[in-house]
């Protein structure tokens, strides 16, 4: 059964830094994609960021510069480091197995970015 578990999510300051976490278990993983992807309040789920097999990856315009993700395969784990955050990033994180937002995923971490 594919599995991921998201972690590392909390209330910051904007401007300030945090560093999210999402464990896989259940397939080869250093074979597949990984994918983080965001629920704002009211809003619909936004891809943010992927990252492939062999560690190349992708960002949507509004977090690149800012966020950077990463991959562990010997941990099954990808990161997601998180810097000058604005209030606009507050959101329920979520990593997806594969390149689409729409597929397995995990619980979700929270994060909220307020003064």
């Amino acid at each position: 059964e594919v599995q991921l578990v998201e972690s590392g999510g909390g209330l910051v300051q904007p401007g300030g830094s945090l560093r999210l976490s999402c464990t896989a278990s259940g397939f080869t993983f250093n074979l597949f994609a990984i994918t983080w992807g965001r629920q704002a309040p009211g809003k619909g789920l936004e891809w943010v960021s992927s990252i492939s097999s062999d560690g190349k990856s992708d960002y949507v315009d509004s977090v690149k510069g800012r966020f950077t993700v990463s991959r562990d395969n010997a941990k099954n784990t990808v990161y997601l480091q998180m810097s000058s955050l604005k209030p606009e990033d507050t959101a329920v994180y979520y990593c997806s197995w594969g390149r689409t937002v729409f597929g397995v995923r995990g619980q979700g971490t929270q994060v909220t970015v307020s003064s």
